[in-house]
């Protein structure tokens, strides 16, 4: 199928062309097999006609490197996808395009604008699913899943008939967030609190005189609010009953200003004496304290706003306008009628809809709420118990804090996208019927005529259920039995509440187990700047867009070696440029060893003879197979940045720098045909060995490069996992290679100082202290002439040092004798340049940072990025320094 790999990198060549093959031979699937351990993890649903952004692809790009690992460690692995119908983000998009062509909802009625939403399901549905696929995913997309499909909304209807009928889901009128935007309830962790800027009027509420009801004219109570269009809906004024300063006042009223009506004082532990001026207004219907306070006090609540959040009949002449229009007339009539005492600026909390950024409403509404007490007491010991286990483990605290503290969850939506409430309601005598089914007449009165409730579920109320519906709840079935609890979770932080906290209630709930075992909180993909990214700030990375240029595996790698437990990720263009050049180094490399293979077609080259290994070859297989140990460790962990260190770090400096190098003085040098076939077994073991490694991670190449080596398999993927063969870890042989690295590392670093021509060499004297380590180099002579460019060696101190350059590796003194490759005088003058120029720098940037105008003004990002050219200036003027001293020392 695939040809030997050739020219250069080009990722477009093949990627598609592979990901085809793994389809068609249905490698991603996984049966149920009682006879292997299971290994599942339940995709987190991106929206149906969303688009993979970037959090998607390291979201995705981590979940596919565990089952890929997974699935070749043996194990029966599954990756179940799926897409959320998203009620509010789907209806909202679906509105923004009918409004673009001139109608709307409201114009087509529910069931057209229904059938409009599924329109745009199917049309734009597949899009993230097929760029899941461009990405890598091995999802088995046999077991794909919609929260919307028939046997879904089974499990949905069932979850909410069986909470029902347990007294765990109620309806009721209660203080709810209202988003005027979406035009639909939504529950408290659904609103972002963003601290605003804005004022704290202070407003006149005169006493009522006791007799006529009317306004005094030397007597008020002066109430501060940052919302005094609300007044229009205050019941009484509240005071503490331990203020001193209002205690004449007790049992007495307040005249109303605009409203023309008299409202109680009332005494409540609430109301904090310190803040304003001790007194509050209470809203009721517009305030969840004064919510609560009406309760206690029975005030009347006054909904003063529609669902847009015009104001309503209730705000008499100020019907119709918008809040903040309402705000502005409010203000200027209490001004002009003598009300308004004055104002100061105030920063509040101000909530906002996390979908449409609306400014939301408290508002009292008739919603459907489940009591969360009960299911949040078993999911909060499974955390505590260890059956949960949240990585890093920081968020198990914040997990506690919520949980501890969960509030009761409104779960009905005013919206016409999602699963319908399973309620009907009798016309004739308002009977309210739970039930499966439309009823065909009320049990009660016998009326055939009945309506279904109109509103639809909280998306979140059909999400929790994902790690058991997907297999088949509420009936029992054999991939729920085999598959469930699922083995991973892994996700973004901002969802804990919304998602996790709530899969873990329901699956204790309703299944009596955990619904996966750990928890992995990804980090959030910020820029290099350390800065979120957002369209205004023009800092946002399209994932496609980078496939597109680079390939899937440059994305992949880049977005998993910055992945680091509990760190926010910097993703910027200078990594993907990094990444793409370590998979141009490993098609090189590749190539490089196949074309060393005569006979590639055969297998034989593969096999080892340890006995024929010499100290490099046994160097290689001993990093090789700590390699394998330190990124099963680190994946075991969650620490991808470290494994993909460990597999970067391997592959570019001890396969490539080292031993590729070094195998060319047998390959091309004059040892015997088994030195030479040796050595070939060892690259191939080698390559073979990482590219299994390396597959989860960068599944293309390593497939692509794999098909042109011998193998046995038909693919990669289905390969085992290399295993660590502590045998093949020879530690003598890593500290004798060290040794030898360090002296050749010292000389490369000389010659590369003094810009020594490269195809110049150069004499060295070795002087150890070790015997041992004398021998090691003079048995190890030809790497050293190879590797470090040298065309002399001895092994003692040269007779009067003249024309010789003298460095350490502190096991040995290293003198080079560089009077016929170096021209002194030009390397001073050059390097007394240089440093002329640098110290110019330098004085520069630390002008600049002594400055405390430049210190106050710049950007944060202008100051670090002078501190980083400052500090980098300062290095290489120390380096020339000391290559100047060195060359001072030399004797002519």
């Amino acid at each position: 199928m695939f040809n030997k790999i050739e020219g250069k990198y080009q990722p477009s060549d093949f990627e598609d062309e592979i990901y085809q093959f793994w389809s068609n031979k249905n490698y991603f699937h996984a049966e149920v097999d009682k006879n292997r351990e299971p290994f599942s993890i339940v995709i987190p649903p991106p929206n149906v006609t969303g688009y993979l952004h970037v959090g998607h692809a390291l979201n995705n790009t981590l979940q596919d490197v565990i089952i890929r690992y997974k699935r070749m460690k043996g194990y029966n692995a599954t990756w179940i996808p799926g897409t959320d119908h998203a009620g509010i983000a789907t209806q909202n998009v679906v509105e923004r395009y009918l409004n673009e062509n001139n109608t709307g909802r409201y114009q087509l009625g529910r069931e057209k604008f229904v059938e409009e939403v599924w329109k745009w399901k199917e049309k734009y549905g597949s899009r993230i699913i097929s760029q899941l696929k461009s990405l890598g995913c091995s999802c088995d997309w046999d077991r794909q899943r919609f929260t919307f499909d028939n046997d879904y909304c089974e499990a949905v209807t069932t979850e909410f008939i069986t909470l029902y009928n347990e007294g765990l889901i109620y309806r009721g009128n209660y203080m709810i967030n209202w988003c005027p935007g979406c035009r639909t309830a939504i529950s408290d962790i659904e609103v972002d609190h963003i601290e605003k800027k804005g004022y704290l009027w202070e407003i006149k509420y005169p006493v009522a005189d006791e007799s006529t009801g009317l306004p005094s004219s030397d007597e008020y109570i002066k109430v501060a609010t940052t919302r005094p269009e609300t007044m229009l809906g205050d019941t009484a004024v509240a005071v503490n009953p331990l203020d001193k300063r209002f205690r004449h006042l007790k049992g007495k009223k307040v005249f109303l200003p605009l409203a023309q009506r008299v409202i109680p004082v009332i005494e409540d532990d609430y109301v904090d004496m310190d803040f304003g001026s001790g007194a509050v207004k209470v809203t009721p219907a517009h305030d969840p304290n004064d919510f609560e306070m009406g309760k206690r006090h029975n005030l009347e609540e006054v909904n003063i706003f529609n669902d847009d959040a015009t104001l309503n009949d209730a705000a008499g002449k100020y019907k119709g306008l918008d809040r903040y229009e309402a705000r502005r007339k409010v203000l200027k009539d209490l001004e002009e009628m003598g009300y308004l005492l004055g104002r100061r600026e105030h920063v509040s909390s101000v909530g906002q809809c996390c979908r449409c950024d609306t400014v939301v409403e408290p508002r009292i509404s008739l919603q459907w709420f489940v009591s969360m007490k009960k299911l949040s007491v078993p999911a909060i010991e499974a955390v505590k118990e260890g059956r949960v286990r949240i990585i890093p483990g920081k968020w198990e605290k914040i997990y506690f804090d919520w949980m501890e503290n969960i509030k009761d969850w409104c779960i009905s939506r005013q919206l016409w996208w999602g699963h319908r409430i399973p309620v009907w309601y009798c016309t004739g005598c308002g009977h309210m019927i739970v039930s499966r089914d439309r009823p065909i007449k009320c049990p009660e009165c016998g009326c055939g005529e009945i309506i279904q409730d109109p509103d639809v579920l909280d998306t979140w109320f059909s999400s929790c259920l994902w790690p058991f519906a997907t297999l088949g709840w509420p009936g029992e079935t054999e991939e729920l039995d085999h598959f469930f609890p699922t083995s991973v979770l892994i996700t973004a932080h901002d969802i804990i509440f919304f998602w996790v906290a709530r899969m873990i209630m329901m699956s204790l709930h309703f299944k009596n187990d955990v619904p996966f075992r750990e928890v992995f909180i990804n980090p959030l993909v910020n820029d290099a700047l350390g800065k979120k990214m957002s369209k205004s700030r023009g800092n946002v990375v399209d994932p496609m867009g980078i496939i597109g240029k680079n390939g899937a595996d440059v994305l992949r790698f880049t977005l998993t070696s910055l992945t680091t437990p509990g760190r926010n990720l910097l993703l910027g263009s200078e990594k993907i440029e990094g990444t793409r050049n370590f998979a141009n180094k490993i098609w090189n490399a590749s190539r490089f060893v196949l074309s060393n293979i005569p006979g590639i077609e055969n297998d034989s080259y593969m096999r080892i003879d340890k006995s024929s290994l010499n100290l490099w070859d046994r160097w290689i297989l001993s990093r090789l197979n700590k390699v394998i140990d330190d990124v099963e460790n680190f994946l075991s962990g969650y620490n991808f940045s470290f494994a993909c260190r460990a597999l970067q770090d391997f592959f570019w400096s001890d396969f490539c720098d080292w031993y590729l190098e070094s195998s060319k003085v047998r390959l091309y040098g004059a040892a015997e045909p088994g030195e030479k076939n040796t050595v070939r077994a060892v690259l191939l073991k080698v390559l073979d060995s990482y590219l299994k490694l390396l597959h989860p991670f960068m599944p293309f190449v390593t497939e692509r490069i794999w098909q042109s080596i011998p193998h046995q398999g038909e693919s990669i993927m289905m390969e085992a996992y290399p295993v660590c063969d502590h045998d093949f870890i020879d530690r003598k042989a890593m500290r004798q290679i060290e040794t030898i690295f360090e002296v050749i590392s010292e000389i490369r670093k000389i010659r590369s100082e003094l810009k020594i021509n490269p195809s110049d060499r150069v004499k060295a004297c070795l002087c150890f202290k070790n015997d041992d380590e004398s021998r090691l180099l003079s048995e190890n002579e030809e790497y050293l002439f190879a590797l470090a460019r040298v065309s002399g060696l001895s092994y003692t101190e040269p007779p009067g040092l003249k024309g010789y350059i003298k460095t350490t590796t502190g096991k040995a003194d290293i003198y080079i004798y560089i009077m016929d490759v170096v021209d002194l005088e030009l390397e001073k003058n050059r390097i007394t340049g240089e440093m002329a120029g640098l110290k110019a720098d330098i004085k520069k940037s630390e002008g600049k940072l002594a400055n405390p105008d430049f210190m106050e003004k710049a950007p944060a990002n202008v100051i670090c990025k002078e501190k980083e050219k400052l500090e980098r200036r300062s290095n290489i003027f120390r380096t020339l320094k000391e290559q100047l001293d060195r060359i001072n020392s030399i004797k002519n």
